[in-house]
C-alpha cells in the first residue's frame, strides 16, 4: 500500500474524493450538542478496506486547517504504517507502558500539513486488554490535547471485541461497508454489536459503489 491510492490525494477532483469531503463536512455538523472530536472507524469483517477509509477520511479534515491524527488501533493487523510509508516500531502500544510517550506521543509526520499519524507499535498478545484499560483514557486524552481530531482505525467488529471496547470511549464511530462484498447479516450484526454496549455510531461509509460520471457534478 501506498498514498497513492488514497483517492482523496490522487484524484481530487474526482467524485469519490467530493464524497469524502461531503462525508468530512457530514460529520463535523452532525450534532451541535455532541461535537465529535474523538471516531473509531471500523468494518464488520476484515477486507471492507477500512484503513483506506481512515486515511481518506483523515486527509480531508487535515486539508480543511483541522489538525489531524490517526491512530493505529488495530493492533492485530496494523495497516496505516504501510499506506503512509512510516516506521511501525514505535507507537500506540509503546504509550501503553511509557509514561514519557504519554506526554510526548510518538506521532509520525505526513506529507499532508495537519495530518499525523501513531502507529500500532509492536504487537500485543492481549490487544483487547491493552485497548479497554484506563491507561488507553490518559492516552486519548493526551492526544486530543494535540488534535481537533483524533481518529482510530480498529479491528472489524466481528473479528474481535477491540472495536467496541474502544468505541465506548470515544465519542462516536463509523462503520464501514464494501459494496459487493460485505454481507448484509455481517453488517447488522456489526452494529447490534456496538449498540449492545452503547457506542454512538454515527452513520455507515458504502464504499466500492458503482458511480455514474453523468451526475458527478
Amino acid at each position: 500500500m501506498a498514498t497513492d491510492q488514497l483517492i482523496t490525494l490522487s484524484e481530487p477532483r474526482s467524485a469519490a474524493a467530493e464524497a469524502f469531503r461531503t462525508l468530512r463536512t457530514n460529520l463535523m455538523f452532525s450534532s451541535v450538542n455532541e461535537p465529535i472530536r474523538t471516531m473509531l472507524v471500523t468494518s464488520a469483517a476484515r477486507d471492507d478496506e477500512k484503513s483506506l477509509t481512515v486515511a481518506n477520511v483523515a486527509v480531508t479534515f487535515a486539508q480543511s486547517g483541522h489538525r489531524t491524527v490517526i491512530v493505529d488501533a488495530d493492533l492485530r493487523q496494523p495497516q496505516q504504517h504501510k499506506i503512509w510509508g512510516i516506521r511501525d516500531n514505535k507507537g500506540l502500544t509503546g504509550m501503553m507502558v511509557d509514561d514519557a510517550a504519554v506526554s510526548e506521543p510518538p506521532l509520525s509526520k505526513t506529507s499532508i500539513e495537519n495530518l499525523e499519524v501513531l502507529p500500532a507499535g509492536e504487537l500485543p498478545p492481549n490487544p483487547a486488554d491493552l485497548l479497554s484499560g484506563k491507561r488507553m483514557d490518559a492516552i486519548i486524552n493526551a492526544l486530543q490535547a494535540r488534535a481537533d481530531y483524533v481518529i482510530f482505525d480498529s479491528p472489524p467488529v466481528l473479528a474481535a471485541t477491540d472495536a467496541a471496547l474502544l468505541g465506548i470511549k470515544l465519542d462516536a464511530a463509523l462503520l464501514v461497508v464494501k459494496a459487493g462484498d460485505t454481507r448484509r447479516d455481517h453488517t447488522a450484526q456489526a452494529r447490534q454489536a456496538l449498540e449492545r454496549v452503547h457506542v454512538r455510531i454515527v452513520g455507515a461509509v458504502l464504499i466500492n459503489a458503482p458511480s455514474d460520471d453523468r451526475i458527478a457534478y
